[in-house]
């Protein structure tokens, strides 16, 4: 979208906003104490739209996750290890090393109960000298580590006299935070922010709000960010409650909007002879499933009918959900209508157009691929025969969506791992053409609960066998003591002409430690088994990604160390091994995303998951039932039984995804009972305009949901 429409979209947007909003929607940098480079390290850290300067209501929506008591005043000796204390002390002496010593910087104090050092790295001796006088009584807060049978405190987080003793705080609450921003920083911020919040009409049903006992929205969000005890910041907490279920009403009524919307615009009967969907089902080198020829044909019931489909297609890793979306697009393209595929990632989109390359060859469908990363030149030829209607098929990343993109009779979108898109884009997509239908597809089988949050009462496919002549996967876990022994074993695999995935975890709060982790373990790999290894991650370039990817499938190479990013879609038939490293700090749903990478050809399959012992019990469940099933949906479920939903579609360990307050585990009552209010407003005052209606419409600014608002004017 070129950067002026933007703006003036904003602009737009903006206008629209009912007044009482402004407060929270200006920039976080108009808070005390914000300057640009604070407002940047927030931005990054709480913004939706990272293009875009977070605002005071995004700071808000950043909750804290727990909370430190310092009203726990134990005394030196009746502290325990890793305990956060306030301790009340004399300043004994000060220990300084030699200046341009490393070593670190220690103060000696007492109480009545026993002795503690205070240890500091880098320090400022005359502040230090100032904080700590020698003789004098300071009240010190801080965490207490013992080593030897000793307590110290690195780094403590207050220091003050006695005197000064009530500004420290009670309760602190503790937040997410990014390399930069500091606790203490951020704390302010949202003191600020919370200073700015209005009173808002209210917005949830009377009689629901009293029959819960639910704070209004202002109490609510002042209890999270300001909890006089753990049990405030509780998931079952009215306060939590209360804007876990505002969350929920946000995205229920949106999504009934933009159904309603779509359901609304004419769509068109497409009821071709299916010529060219039995050709594309006649040159598969395999038979259909029953799963995939079933929903096939709910597909094409969809498409004849006049209204324009809305459908979700599930299936596990491996059960050829691709065949089903292209039998979808010849059933359009043979009306003389257009077919787009959305996928997340490059590397998705190239592997679609490869998948599917002989099969449109084969029918005479002209496909064309369409990437972030084509030169100026292949892209406006690509836009300009697809404007012209000599392309029928295009694959594509986010690039698709974008504005200069036109088709001349676009008929049909599908979208793959939905969950890495907002709706936004999905409805951008879908309304460059007449009547488009939409069929969205995902790899991570989704319970109920979190089918409902991310598309509403949309229709649902589920690919439930697997195709003929794939073998299951043999699973077994073992601890990273064995590692020599492992990579003995993969050295073996190799000689008899097996592929092998090694992958390396990455986790955002540690990225750079965990990326000279996989590039170790690359070179480690190459000079244990005595030959060239591929290696990718999310850091290199796409060429160099691709190379990778090609040096392993080719056989040029017989081992891919690998970070995540190749979790969806790479498809390599004849890897026959993944070891997954730390495989205690994936999510379920995720480990089994990963093992789908191998089992796609007819030799049996292995899957080594490698783990850092003790386990938690969490962890050690997890492992457990990866190792006894293989089924995705009863992965999926104890995967929300197991983690609160998790991130089930993503990286994110809690909450739902696209949620930042609503949980899987303990909100999932919330969400069908969001669902049933969404349908019932919108029958009764379809454009909202009533006093509810009016103040429901804060709601869906207030959480993101407001281009559901454009449905109401456009009928």
């Amino acid at each position: 979208m070129p950067e002026d429409v933007g703006r003036t979209l904003r602009y737009q947007v903006a206008l629209m906003r009912p007044n009482v909003l402004d407060p929270l929607f200006a920039p976080v940098s108009s808070l005390p104490g914000v300057g640009p480079k604070i407002a940047a390290l927030i931005t990054s850290l709480v913004s939706r739209l990272p293009d875009r300067e977070a605002t005071v209501a995004d700071l808000l929506f950043h909750i804290p996750h727990s909370m430190i008591d310092r009203r726990h005043r134990p005394g030196i000796a009746y502290s325990e290890n890793g305990d956060i204390v306030t301790l009340d002390v004399t300043i004994a002496r000060h220990a300084a090393p030699p200046r341009g010593s490393r070593a670190p910087y220690k103060i000696l104090a007492f109480d009545d109960t026993g002795q503690i050092e205070f240890v500091f790295f880098h320090p400022r001796r005359d502040w230090l000298q100032k904080t700590f006088p020698e003789g004098e009584r300071r009240i010190v807060s801080g965490k207490v580590e013992w080593f030897n049978e000793r307590p110290q405190m690195v780094h403590p987080d207050y220091a003050v006299p006695p005197d000064e003793a009530d500004s420290l705080p009670a309760v602190e609450p503790v937040y997410p935070l990014t390399a930069g921003l500091a606790a203490k920083t951020l704390h302010k911020a949202v003191g600020g922010a919370l200073m700015r919040v209005p009173h808002l009409p209210e917005w949830l049903d009377p009689a629901h709000q009293r029959q819960n006992h639910w704070p209004d929205f202002k109490d609510a969000i002042t209890i999270l960010h300001k909890p006089q005890g753990r049990e405030d910041l509780a998931p079952e907490a009215p306060a939590t409650r209360r804007l876990a279920y505002d969350e929920l009403l946000a995205n229920q009524l949106a999504l009934a909007m933009v159904r309603s919307h779509m359901r609304k615009l004419s769509g068109i009967s497409r009821k071709p002879e299916g010529r060219l969907q039995r050709a594309v089902i006649r040159a598969l080198p395999f038979q259909l499933t029953s799963s995939q020829a079933n929903a096939i044909k709910e597909i094409n019931e969809d498409l004849a009918a006049p209204v324009r489909m809305l459908r979700l297609l599930q299936g596990d890793v491996g059960s050829g959900k691709t065949v089903v979306a292209l039998a979808a697009l010849a059933q359009v393209i043979e009306t003389g209508a257009q077919g787009a595929l959305m996928a997340p990632t490059e590397i998705l989109a190239r592997q679609h157009a490869a998948s599917m390359a002989p099969l449109c060859e084969t029918t005479g469908i002209r496909l064309a691929l369409l990437t972030g990363k084509d030169s100026a030149k292949a892209r406006r030829e690509t836009q300009d025969a697809i404007l012209a209607g000599e392309i029928d098929l295009v694959v594509g990343t986010h690039a698709l969506f974008q504005g200069s993109v036109a088709f001349k009779n676009l008929g049909l979108v599908v979208v793959d791992e939905q969950h890495r898109f907002g709706v936004h884009q999905r409805l951008a997509l879908s309304s460059k053409g007449q009547g488009v239908d939409v069929l969205v597809m995902t790899a991570t089988p989704i319970p109920r609960t979190l089918v409902l949050t991310s598309f509403g009462d949309m229709d649902v496919s589920r690919l439930t066998d697997k195709p003929a002549g794939r073998k299951p996967i043999t699973t077994v876990s073992a601890s990273l003591d064995r590692l020599e022994e492992i990579i003995g074993r993969i050295g073996r695999a190799i000689e008899t002409g097996q592929k092998v995935y090694w992958i390396c975890p990455l986790v955002e709060e540690s990225e750079k430690i965990d990326l000279a982790a996989v590039e170790d373990r690359h070179r480690i790999l190459e000079q244990v088994l005595g030959q060239r290894i591929s290696l990718v991650h999310g850091r290199m370039g796409a060429d160099e990604k691709e190379a990778g990817m090609q040096a392993f499938k080719s056989g040029q190479t017989k081992v891919l160390v690998a970070t995540t990013v190749i979790e969806v879609g790479v498809d390599v038939p004849d890897a026959t091994i993944i070891v997954i490293e730390h495989a205690e700090r994936f999510g379920l749903a995720q480990l089994h995303q990963l093992r789908g990478r191998v089992g796609r050809g007819d030799k049996p399959s292995t899957c080594v998951l490698l783990f850092k012992g003790p386990l938690g019990e969490t962890a050690s469940a997890r492992l457990n039932i990866m190792r006894e099933t293989n089924d995705g949906f009863l992965i999926a479920e104890e995967d929300l039984k197991l983690r609160g939903g998790g991130e089930i579609l993503g990286t994110r360990q809690s909450g739902m995804p696209g949620f930042r307050i609503a949980n899987a585990e303990f909100h999932a009552d919330l969400m069908e009972t969001a669902r049933d209010d969404a349908r019932l407003v919108l029958e009764r005052d379809p454009q909202l305009k009533s006093a509810r209606g009016e103040a429901l419409r804060c709601l869906l600014y207030l959480f993101g949901r407001d281009s559901a608002i454009s449905y109401l004017r456009a009928g």
